[in-house]
């Protein structure tokens, strides 16, 4: 499987995807429903077939209807998306996205929020992960 994952997908892919991981599983039907001015069912379908042979999902059938299951998991998908954004636009800086994201709105940030960023942070220097 490609170390860049999301890098492999246009841009009906990962909506498709997007679809996928956040119901869990889902037919052509479904996923039609789901994304913004979808193409005709027979597209979605296509890219269904195009995501199972570059091998991001999977499907079971169920009587005539296929139902799409995501084969990467969530999480090495949502690493790998992070990983690609941080070294096309911050040029493989952590601290450079970090503060990108913390100062994109801070208004939506909590002091709760601040406070767990700190934990984790003052985590990772105790455990000498940096």
């Amino acid at each position: 499987m490609s170390k860049k994952l999301h890098t492999d997908l246009s841009k009906r892919e990962r909506q498709i995807m997007d679809v996928i991981y956040r119901k869990k599983s889902a037919t052509a039907k479904e996923v039609m429903g789901s994304i913004p001015n979808p193409p005709s069912y027979s597209t979605v379908r296509k890219l269904l077939h195009i995501l199972e042979n570059k091998g991001f999902l999977k499907h079971i059938q169920d009587g005539l209807r296929f139902i799409y299951y995501p084969k990467i998991p969530h999480k090495k998908a949502m690493r790998s998306a992070v990983r690609q954004l941080i070294e096309t636009y911050f040029d493989n800086s952590v601290e450079e996205a970090m503060t990108a994201l913390i100062e994109y709105d801070s208004g939506e940030l909590t002091d709760e929020d601040l406070d767990r960023l700190i934990d984790i942070i003052e985590k990772r220097k105790a455990d000498g992960s940096t």
